[in-house]
């Protein structure tokens, strides 16, 4: 329960969550940031994390001074690059028993269906474009290493996008965390991060399931 506990206070109150782990002295401070991001991207269990949101989070809390902005975006960088890897690896050597299994509630038919036709209609691409949709940016780098998809080439882009999509949150909240509207109103900024981070998978699965009566 304290994993869960954690992700809670992190979604509840951010900034105290991270001021918190940044009293705890730089071990656990960077500790839980490159956990979180690894598990997001590498643990096909758990897609609901919220990578975007401790981003830009952490990306203020270096603009004040709690995190070194190098160190943070060095430990971003390999967490996300070393997680897709991970997953890509899962997939290709469990990925037909993780799903047979039916273990990973979260991965209902109707997104597995929607990465695969973004995996699909992207291609190779699809790595480095998938980094910046929640669910997507969990199952794609799964169902690629499950569909076979060469290491190499997948390993490129999953540098790339790795490398942009942490640098570009961090870099919001490093440049626009201290904007005194933006600290006024922190928290529900964060929840529109994670808002609209979500609504491009939910209108897919919404359209995908309208399509279907349809038919």
């Amino acid at each position: 329960m304290g994993f869960v506990n954690l992700i809670i206070d992190l979604l509840r109150d951010p900034r105290a969550s991270i001021a918190a782990w940044i009293a705890a002295g730089p071990l656990a401070a960077y500790g839980f940031v490159s956990l979180i991001i690894f598990i997001e991207t590498g643990v096909v269990f758990f897609p609901f994390l919220p990578g975007d949101s401790l981003l830009f989070a952490a990306g203020f809390f270096a603009q004040g001074g709690g995190f070194n902005i190098i160190a943070l975006l060095g430990v971003a960088w390999a967490a996300a690059i070393l997680g897709d890897q991970c997953n890509f690896f899962i997939g290709h050597f469990f990925g037909q028993r993780i799903i047979r299994s039916g273990k990973v509630k979260a991965m209902t038919p109707e997104r597995i269906e929607k990465s695969e036709a973004f995996l699909d209609k992207w291609g190779n691409v699809a790595i480095f474009f998938g980094r910046f949709f929640p669910f997507i940016r969990t199952f794609v780098p799964f169902l690629a290493g499950m569909g076979g998809m060469k290491w190499h080439n997948f390993f490129m882009f999953n540098v790339v996008g790795g490398i942009t999509w942490s640098t570009a949150f961090i870099l919001l909240g490093y440049f626009f965390g201290g904007i005194p509207f933006v600290q006024a109103h922190f928290e529900l900024l964060i929840v529109g991060i994670i808002g609209v981070s979500v609504i491009p998978t939910a209108v897919g699965i919404v359209r995908g399931r309208l399509g279907k009566k349809s038919a």
